[in-house]
């Protein structure tokens, strides 16, 4: 053994001035953990888009309670009119800048799950968030995430490849944090290639080469976790070049908005397209922290959220692809019921989630919270979150949710059966 590891590592350290152009922390020690078919994998090929709307969006005026006065007495000068709003029903309605959104839910493409959140709500926006990633809000755990713990249920997760990708952020999420699966963090299509490192063309087409013959390695050679190693970065390499092939064959179906989430969407199209067998998405539009002067800021946000999505899943369409996908969002948490002083919202408590996609069980799920029966001024939940993680985990992914989430979440009705 001590030979084979010596031969090895003697060769990766002649390769070790090529590598990948992704963030890929812990990838030598995760290999050694791994072990272990702890769960179902995904057979359906579903995909998972994780949209995070960072520093806690404004519920009640995405999904606005029109029907009831109070929305307006507590918001005089925020309460969008009801002859602006876009109607889902009776009571709650859309803010009309989610135009597109609401094209989708009248094509039974969105669920609308109101009053989402958690027991004890923590107003920090760091605390939250940590909660919302490692979906452990009694305590403070940070090892790892719900979509890696999620993960680790999938031997081909474990066996290596690119199961999940996190798009656009400085460092790796923590919901898709593992320390048995690795996750890539790209941040843009360019920078996911191989990086041949420094020296002339023919150093470079050395080191390529050479790292070539270190996944070239038979399973005896490199010996046991040393063989995982060799298979995670055949499978990365394989991965470089066949999205090398998808970014030159890949032709949009549809006209994406000039922004920075219909970007990061039109490039998660595009790795669909191409079929790396990656299950989970994860990207983040920031700037939701309206303290102040919110209106136009919020207005801009909500309209780059719905032409991104709708964007994104005309694009699939188009590709025959949109079936398999499915687009969740969430925030940390909500606002406040009231508008304070400087024309914005301080921090609160529940909100509403989205599931869209042509697989969601469509509509409005659940009641809004009451405008009036508050917890420090704020909305109470009367779902927990991590029952609509369960509902996307087992319904939708096929992943069994307990293992990841603890018992006792029912899974939320938002996936089609």
């Amino acid at each position: 053994m001590a030979g084979n590891r010596r031969i090895f590592l003697t060769r990766c350290g002649t390769a070790g001035v090529a590598s990948v152009g992704v963030s890929m922390p812990g990838i030598w020690r995760s290999a050694v953990n791994a072990a272990g078919l702890l769960g179902m994998p995904n057979t359906k090929g579903r995909v998972l888009v994780v949209v995070e709307m960072a520093g806690g969006n404004d519920g009640l005026n995405t999904v606005i309670p029109f029907a009831d006065d109070t929305y307006y007495k507590a918001r005089p000068v925020l309460a969008v009119p009801k002859d602006r709003v876009l109607k889902l029903n009776s009571a709650v309605a859309l803010h009309p800048k989610l135009g597109d959104l609401r094209t989708l839910f009248d094509d039974s493409q969105v669920a609308v799950i109101q009053g989402v959140g958690y027991p004890k709500p923590d107003r920090s926006h760091f605390r939250s968030m940590d909660i919302w990633h490692t979906a452990r809000p009694e305590s403070v755990d940070l090892r790892d995430g719900w979509l890696g713990r999620a993960l680790e249920r999938d031997p081909k997760a474990l066996a290596g490849g690119v199961p999940a990708l996190a798009l656009g952020s400085e460092k790796l999420p923590l919901a898709l944090l593992s320390g048995r699966v690795n996750v890539p963090n790209v941040q843009s299509m360019d920078a996911y290639k191989l990086l041949p490192g420094p020296g002339d063309q023919s150093a470079q087409a050395r080191a390529k080469q050479t790292l070539r013959e270190v996944v070239a390695l038979k399973a005896t050679e490199a010996g046991g976790e040393l063989d995982f190693l060799r298979r995670t970065a055949d499978v990365t390499l394989t991965s470089v070049d066949r999205l090398g092939e998808v970014a030159k064959a890949y032709k949009s179906g549809a006209t994406y908005p000039e922004t920075g989430l219909a970007r990061k969407l039109q490039v998660v199209a595009r790795l669909i397209a191409g079929d790396m067998g990656t299950q989970i998405f994860y990207v983040s539009l920031g700037g939701f922290d309206t303290h102040s002067r919110q209106q136009p800021v919020h207005e801009l946000l909500l309209a780059e959220l719905s032409g991104a999505i709708a964007a994104f899943l005309k694009d699939l369409k188009s590709h025959k692809l949109a079936d398999r996908v499915m687009v969740a969002t969430f925030s940390e948490f909500g606002r406040r019921v009231d508008e304070n002083g400087s024309l914005g919202t301080d921090h609160g408590a529940a909100s509403q989630m989205f599931c869209i996609g042509p697989g969601v069980k469509p509509g409005v799920t659940g009641a809004h919270p009451s405008l009036t029966d508050l917890v420090d001024g704020d909305l109470k939940h009367h779902t927990d979150f991590r029952q609509v993680y369960a509902a996307l985990l087992q319904n939708w992914l096929g992943y069994p949710a307990e293992p990841v989430l603890g018992k006792g979440f029912q899974p939320v009705d938002c996936v089609k059966g």
